[in-house]
Parts: C-alpha cells; sequence; structure tokens
C-alpha cells in the first residue's frame, strides 16, 4: 500500500509539472451549406457540400518547454465532411496536417505532412484565401492556392517575424529507391507586412505530380476538365506567384498573379495557366463583410497552341452571428473563353457548356 502511494504521489508530481510546462489545444471549425449550380455535367444541381468556404476540421496542436528557448511543437489535424461524417483527403486520418518539430527564436523546423510555400505565403493574398474558400479558387485551383494538395514526407523550417518580414522553405522526400529526387517536391516563400500593406511571394517545383500529389487531378468526387490530363502526365509541376494587399480602415484590397508550368503535360510539350486577380472586402458593420473580386485564367498548350482562358467573377456576404459562428452566401460565375470549351468551378463537375453559376449558403462554427 505505501508503495502504490509513493508511486501515485511520484506520477501526480511529474503530472503537475507537466501541465506547468507543456500545452495541448483541442480546436475545430464545421461549415456546411447548401449549393445550387446551373449545370455540372449537362444538368442543373441542389447539393449539400461541407467545408467549400472553410474546410471542417478538427485537430490538436501542442508544445512542451525544452529550457534555453527551445520547444517541442506538434499538430494533427484531421478533415472530414459535416454532412456524412466522412474522412476527407483521400480517407486519411489526420490528412490535413501531421508534423512535429523544434521551435526556436530564430523560427521553427518540422516534419510530417505540411503545407507548401504557396499556401503559407500567397494563399493569403488571394480572395479564395481570405474570403471564399474553395469556390473563389482560380481555374480550379490549378495554382494550389486552395490546399488542393499538401507534401507528405516533409522537412519545413519556417523562420520567426523580424519586424514583420516572414519566410521559409520546403523539401518533400520522394522516398524512391535510387532516385533520390523522384516524386520530390521544393519550394520556399517570403511575406512582409508594413503598417497596411502586405507583400508576398513563393515559388515550387514538384517531380512527377500526378503521382507526389495523388489524387490532385480529380478529388472530391469531380472530374478536373481544366488541366487534370496535364497534370497526370507531366514530369514536373512549378508554381510561381506574387501578392499585394493594402488595408484602409473597414476595407481591404488585394492584387496577385500565379503561374504554373506542366511540363511534358501533352505529349513533349508544355502547358501552362497564368492567373490575374483583383479583389476586395470591406465591412460594412463589424458584423457584416461582403467581398470579391474578378480572376482571368490564360493557359497555352504548346503541343496544340489551343489557348484556353475563363473569366470568373466572385461574391460573397458574410454575417457574424458571434465570434465563432457566421452565415455566408456566395455566388460565384464563369466564363470559358478561347479555346476552352467547358467551365468548371473548383469543387463541382464541369458544365456541357461555356458557362457555369454557383449559389451557395452556409453556416459555418469554429471552436
Amino acid at each position: 500500500m505505501k508503495l502504490q502511494f509513493t508511486v501515485v504521489a511520484a506520477l501526480s508530481l511529474a503530472s503537475v509539472e507537466a501541465s506547468a510546462q507543456s500545452a495541448v489545444t483541442l480546436y475545430g471549425l464545421v461549415e456546411n451549406g447548401i449549393t445550387y449550380s446551373t449545370n455540372q455535367l449537362g444538368g442543373h444541381a441542389v447539393q449539400a457540400a461541407s467545408g467549400v468556404g472553410s474546410g471542417s476540421r478538427w485537430g490538436l496542436k501542442g508544445s512542451e518547454d525544452l529550457g534555453s528557448d527551445l520547444k517541442a511543437i506538434f499538430t494533427l489535424e484531421n478533415g472530414f465532411d459535416g454532412f456524412t461524417g466522412a474522412l476527407g483527403q483521400g480517407g486519411r486520418e489526420f490528412g490535413r496536417q501531421a508534423f512535429v518539430g523544434i521551435a526556436t527564436p530564430l523560427g521553427s523546423l518540422t516534419a510530417g505532412r505540411q503545407y507548401d510555400p504557396v499556401v503559407d505565403y500567397l494563399q493569403p493574398y488571394t480572395s479564395n484565401g481570405l474570403w471564399g474558400g474553395q469556390y473563389f479558387s482560380r481555374g480550379n485551383d490549378v495554382d494550389n492556392t486552395d490546399n488542393g494538395f499538401r507534401l507528405d514526407n516533409s522537412i519545413k523550417f519556417a523562420s520567426a517575424n523580424y519586424n514583420g518580414f516572414t519566410f521559409g522553405g520546403v523539401y518533400s522526400f520522394g522516398n524512391v529507391a535510387g532516385h533520390i529526387g523522384r516524386r520530390a517536391a521544393w519550394g520556399f516563400g517570403a511575406n512582409y507586412v508594413i503598417g497596411p500593406l502586405g507583400l508576398a511571394a513563393a515559388y515550387e517545383s514538384i517531380d512527377s505530380p500526378g503521382v507526389a500529389v495523388s489524387g490532385y487531378q480529380s478529388g472530391g468526387n469531380y472530374v478536373n476538365a481544366i488541366y487534370g490530363n496535364a497534370l497526370a502526365n507531366a514530369s514536373k509541376q512549378q508554381i510561381g506567384g506574387a501578392g499585394v494587399t493594402y488595408t484602409v480602415g473597414a476595407a481591404k484590397f488585394l492584387a496577385s498573379f500565379t503561374r504554373t508550368i506542366f511540363k511534358n503535360g501533352d505529349l513533349s510539350g508544355t502547358v501552362w495557366f497564368n492567373n490575374y486577380e483583383v479583389g476586395a472586402g470591406y465591412y460594412i458593420t463589424p458584423s457584416f463583410q461582403v467581398s470579391g473580386g474578378y480572376i482571368f485564367t490564360d493557359s497555352k498548350d504548346d503541343t496544340t497552341s489551343l489557348k484556353p482562358r475563363y473569366h470568373q467573377f466572385n461574391l460573397m456576404g458574410d454575417y457574424f452571428v458571434s465570434k465563432r459562428t457566421d452565415v455566408e452566401a456566395q455566388a460565384v460565375y464563369q466564363i470559358a473563353a478561347g479555346d476552352a470549351t467547358q467551365a468548371q468551378l473548383a469543387g463541382l463537375n464541369p458544365s456541357s457548356n461555356k458557362r457555369q453559376l454557383a449559389v451557395r449558403l452556409a453556416l459555418r462554427h469554429a471552436f
């Protein structure tokens, strides 16, 4: 009995000491809504869809003080469908993020399944990253600014904040025996915020992207008619871009550019996409924000000389019932032009013609 008491007491003291040095946070978000679309594979549709404005998720993140200004950190984040309860990201338990690492005064070094530099640095300079989510994406998320893929087996460095300037880089191992660079990815990015002005840039390269980021060309049970074949055939995918934001009172303005290249995406030829975006958001009241923008996507297949183009118009109203609950309404309209024969908004099946409209009403709650 005395031994049992001693053991229990020792464990209790260890628990108290650990709780003083460690912290674990449970967090999450659920976004469910109804979408009406004018044309998907030739028919109108009214469908329940979860995680369009913000991916539905729950996660755990924590840290432990190691002394000497060092901390052990981790994040495990699960994505799911709020209507069916099904796992997201191809059925992965922690498909959104899963990493562990060390934080220092100079920055953090982490290893696992993580976001790429485009998401880390450029996404906050796009209307899909700031306001609308998936439907606001450019060219069916051809530039990955809406988290179309993550990087497995990756090592990432993210710097501390130096008077508004942050930077970082990532390397994702392909894990192919005898071929160090096969299916590997690498990239870097930087962000600078000074007063109302924000600037960012990022670049990344992915070897054999159709395999390295499998499921990216057709995810969420929809067919990718804009660049699916180019991605599946490509020997390499390169994404680069830059963005700027400026805040004036209750208004925020943005402009961004990205370029995505699929090398050997069509036989021996390159397929490339340029995305140009301007947008703005304005708080009419502290509880109600309106936002919108215009995206022009210009592309070319060097093998066929075809030049598909897309015009997209985004509009959103977001009413915050409380700090953690809001109701969002969206309207998104895309027009295919040039040699493009089908419109396609991200997350929906392609239209049977050159136009597609989606209207959505959703409820979002964070915890």
